[in-house]
This record gives structure tokens, sequence and C-alpha cells, in this order.
């Protein structure tokens, strides 16, 4: 078995299209439990990415295992409406009681960007209005319609052109505020400022059916906005009439230390896109909305095949009463206010650390170059690499590949942190003395 493992891997570049293939670290694996992933190489790698935010729960639980062997023995596939199933309901009832109020109707689907396709659309066909609002650096996913408002780097929208109904306009930008202002108030008046600019001069309100965000920037860099930033645009949304899309894609399902982000910041959406850690792996996902705007979105105006899987729902729903049961959404808080702390006290170590940006365990390291203050994308892979030699994988995010990307699973210990930060530590430590080495070097030669 394994050498014929080692021949996929060597063939790997004939079999898969490189864009699925050759992501960062890339490291092959046999098996995944817990915190941790089991590599082809015999080693035990402690697991700092979740999948990307999706393995909340752990990889494999046990209850969540179970739940898929159990429902497999039933019901292996919908389609939702032309056959109804019990797990597909009891989860919409489970999901109501962790979402912010009036957020109780669902259109399920399999990823993350088809549940922005159905926000978005769900909120065309409700206003009747053609536009969109999106902001700078946010990711919504590479289908064409969510591709319209991606924009954490150009290279996902080179040669595609996406449909041009959509304005983007500036994140929260808390580093950029100037010397001696009050940094909520500056991402405050500047977004006012841009919106009255769109408004003005390329769209007007009227037009608008949606804003969309992620209230946390993901992909784009790890951006935490100040509260006030999110609840003044919610209150432009109510003025003009236009529906205010929460993308909790990331951030849901316990990631920022609450069910979802939108409890974080006390601001509640229109229409929630979530996706991600639902399952704890398996593919599913959902446009949820009132009662009152899904009515107006009637049967065929959107549709799905293998959307609300029963085995994914049955999935979810183990998902949901783990989280539950474990305390892992308590657990995000408190490991997250933790492992803060302790990067912190590396951010004063070490000069490569830029800001330290996290709520609950959602946590990005950004990277610089220590002369020029300038984001450091090929420090940052060395960083990585190193890490991932002393056995724990991180992953990147930010328009440069600049962020270290900390996103562990919820049932994450103290212990398990302290050791990766230790890791992360040494790595640093190394590639900072290389770095010194070859500028000793360098000074020495030009003598």
């Amino acid at each position: 078995m394994e050498n014929n493992w080692s021949d996929l891997i060597n063939e790997m570049s004939d079999l898969l299209a490189p864009s699925m293939a050759k992501d960062h670290p890339n490291l092959p694996v046999v098996k995944e439990e817990g915190c941790y992933y089991y590599g082809l190489d015999g080693k035990k790698y402690l697991d700092f990415t979740s999948g990307i935010a999706t393995a909340n729960t752990g990889h494999r639980h046990p209850k969540v295992v179970q739940a898929i062997k159990d429902a497999a023995d039933q019901i292996m596939h919908g389609p939702s409406g032309v056959i109804m199933y019990e797990s597909i309901l009891k989860l919409a009832k489970e999901l109501k009681l962790v979402l912010p109020e009036g957020l109780d109707c669902f259109f399920f689907a399999n990823s993350g960007t088809e549940a922005i396709e159905g926000a978005i659309k769900l909120a065309k066909h409700v206003t009747r209005r053609p536009y969109v609002v999106s902001f700078i650096g946010c990711f919504h996913g590479r289908s064409l319609g969510s591709l319209s408002v991606t924009t954490s780097k150009s290279k996902y929208r080179k040669f595609l052109q996406p449909n041009g109904l959509a304005y983007q306009i500036p994140y929260a930008d808390v580093k950029g505020c100037p010397a001696g202002e009050n940094p909520e108030e500056y991402c405050i008046h500047k977004l006012e400022k841009d919106f009255e600019t769109l408004f003005n001069h390329q769209v007007t309100p009227e037009e608008v059916a949606c804003v969309i965000v992620e209230p946390v920037l993901g992909e784009g860099g790890y951006i935490v906005p100040p509260k006030s930033w999110l609840k003044k645009i919610r209150e432009i949304c109510t003025k003009h009439g236009i529906l205010l899309i929460f993308d909790e894609v990331q951030t849901g399902f316990g990631r920022t230390g609450e069910w979802f982000a939108a409890q974080s910041f006390d601001v509640t959406p229109d229409i929630m896109a979530i996706a991600k850690g639902i399952a704890s792996g398996l593919p599913l996902s959902a446009t949820v909305a009132s009662k009152e705007l899904m009515k107006q979105w009637p049967l065929g105006s959107h549709g799905t095949t293998f959307g609300g899987n029963p085995i994914a729902c049955s999935a979810a729903l183990a998902t949901l009463e783990v989280l539950k049961e474990e305390k892992l959404v308590e657990n995000s808080k408190r490991m997250g206010q933790y492992a803060h702390q302790k990067l912190l006290d590396l951010q004063a170590k070490h000069s490569v650390i830029g800001s330290i940006r996290s709520i609950g365990l959602m946590i990005g390291i950004e990277i610089i170059d220590p002369m020029s203050g300038k984001p450091d994308g090929n420090a940052l892979l060395n960083i990585l690499d190193r890490c991932l030699e002393k056995g724990v994988l991180f992953y990147l995010c930010g328009n440069h590949g600049e962020v270290i990307r900390m996103i562990p699973p919820l049932t994450i210990t103290q212990d398990q942190i302290d050791f990766g930060l230790q890791v992360l530590d040494e790595a640093i430590t190394e590639y900072e003395a290389e770095i010194q080495k070859e500028q000793l070097h360098l000074l020495q030669e030009s003598r």
C-alpha cells in the first residue's frame, strides 16, 4: 500500500490539476485524528489548520463518525424536495437555536461558495435590485457569482471577468489610522465617506440589493474590525432598504468564541452564509434568512441536487451536539485568549512578527521585513516549512501571503498550544539567525 501511495504521489502532477494539487505544504497523510495528521513519512503533525477552519470538533470525532455510519445504513442521498428525510429537518430546527434570532429558514447546499451564491440570489430576487456592494480584501468563493465579490487576491479574478454588477469599498483599516487619532472613530468616518462617495459617483443606494461582508476578514489577512464599524454598516443598510449579508463560512460554529461572529459583534444580518465547521468536514452549507424573506424566493428560483445530503446533515447534528456537550465554543474563547497572550510575548521577542490579529481561535500572525516593515511572504513560507519539519502544520493568508493562519480545532488544549507556539518560536529564531548570518556575510564581502 505504501509503495502504491508513493507512486501516486510521483504521478500527482499528471493526475491532478495544479490548482488542486499545488497548495502549501502538500503534506501526504494517511490518517487524521483529534488535533493531528499522521503523515506518509510516519510522523505525527499537530494541526493548526482544521482543514481550513472546518474540523472544529477535531478530526474524526467518534460521535460524528458514528453518526455518519448510522446515517449511511438508512439513506445515502436526497434529493431534498423530491423526497424528505428527518436529518435535514432536525438540523434546521437545531440551527435555529444557535443562530441569531430571526434567522430561522434554510436553503442547504454543499459549499461556502454555493451558500454565497444563494445569499446574493435571494437578495436580488427579494429587492428586485441589480447591484451588490462588497469590501476590498474579502474572500467569498471562486464560482463566477461569488467571484464578483471576492477581492482578496487579483489572481483569483484574472482572465475570468466576473460580472460587473458589484462595487467594492475598503475594509476596516485600523492599522492605517493616523497617529493621534482614535482607530475606531477613524474607521467609522472612513466607512461613511466611502459609502457617500460610492452612492454619489457610482451607484445609487436604491439600486443596491445587498452589502456582503466577512465580519472578520479571512483569506484576505485575518483583520478583526471594530464592533462599531459593523454596526455602522448595519445602520447604513437599514436606512436605504439594503439587505446585509454576513459571510460566516469561516467564522461560524464557535470559531470566534461565540457560535457566530454576528453574536461576537452584536450585529444581526438579514442573510447569512454558513459552511465549513457545520459538519466536521463533510460537504454542507446553508443560506440562512428569515421566513419572511425566504417565502419571497419561490420554487424553481433556486435548486440543488446534493445540497442537504442526509449523511452530511446527520454529521452536522452530531457536530452541534459535540460543540455543546464539550463546551467547545467556550474553549475557543478561552484558548484563543491564551494563545493571543503567548503570541504577544513572541511578538516582543521577534522583529519579524508584525501585528497579532485574533478573535477566539481565529488567529493571524503577520510576518514582516523588519527593515522596511513591509509584508514578507517569502519569510513566512520559510518559517512554515521549518514548523512542518518540527511537526506543526500552519497555513497562510493575506494579499501577499504574509499572515500565518492559526486555526486549530476547537478541541485544542493549552499543552498543544504551548507546543505549537514553542515550535513557531524555534522556527522564527532559526530564520532570524540565518538572515543575520547572510547579512553579516554580505557586509564582510562589501568591505
